[in-house]
């Protein structure tokens, strides 16, 4: 059986989409996957299943059993427990230890090369971002709220969707998953 963690787009924000984390579980477990932990009321699930579906075939379960349960959509990105572990590994902002105020914007897909260039011409001084297969790594050193680098502009430019986790969520998931392998 393999660990894995979603990270849902855009549910209990502004009293948006309201999904509460006991009937996200019991939605999870109606899927036969075990020992379901949530984190947060944001949409963060650790699970196992024995399923042999990718990545994004597990993401459209959940969303489409979401969208049966609520009436409405919510994006769902799925990592495998050692994606995740190497995603805390790979991030570059972490070299420089005197820098905090880290985020992992999640992508549902690694974004075309072309998209990426177009990004790279962007500069939101004192935000920073880097971009590394399917994620990408920020530091922003005032607040997450005002900055421009949010999902919507990365799902905009890279054409793919995205969702947001601050750093030590990101670290708090890894942990969890850790427990479940």
């Amino acid at each position: 059986m393999e660990t894995f963690i979603s990270v849902l787009r855009g549910i209990n924000v502004s009293g948006q989409k309201k999904i509460l984390m006991a009937d996200l579980k019991e939605l999870y477990a109606a899927l036969n996957f075990k020992n379901v932990t949530t984190y947060i009321q944001s949409g963060n699930v650790v699970f196992n299943t024995d399923s042999s579906l990718s990545n994004q075939e597990l993401a459209k379960e959940i969303e489409k059993a979401i969208q049966q349960k609520y009436s409405f959509a919510v994006p769902v990105i799925i990592r495998r427990a050692p994606e995740l572990a190497q995603i805390i590994a790979a991030n570059p902002f972490l070299a420089d230890s005197s820098i905090d105020k880290l985020h992992v914007t999640f992508l549902a897909e690694i974004p075309q090369e072309s998209n990426v260039g177009k990004l790279n011409t962007f500069y939101y001084p004192p935000d920073q971002f880097e971009v590394i297969g399917q994620e990408v790594y920020l530091h922003i050193p005032e607040r997450y709220g005002d900055t421009k680098l949010s999902n919507s502009f990365f799902e905009t430019k890279l054409k793919v969707s995205a969702t947001t986790r601050n750093w030590k969520t990101v670290q708090q998931l890894n942990q969890m998953a850790s427990l479940l392998a």
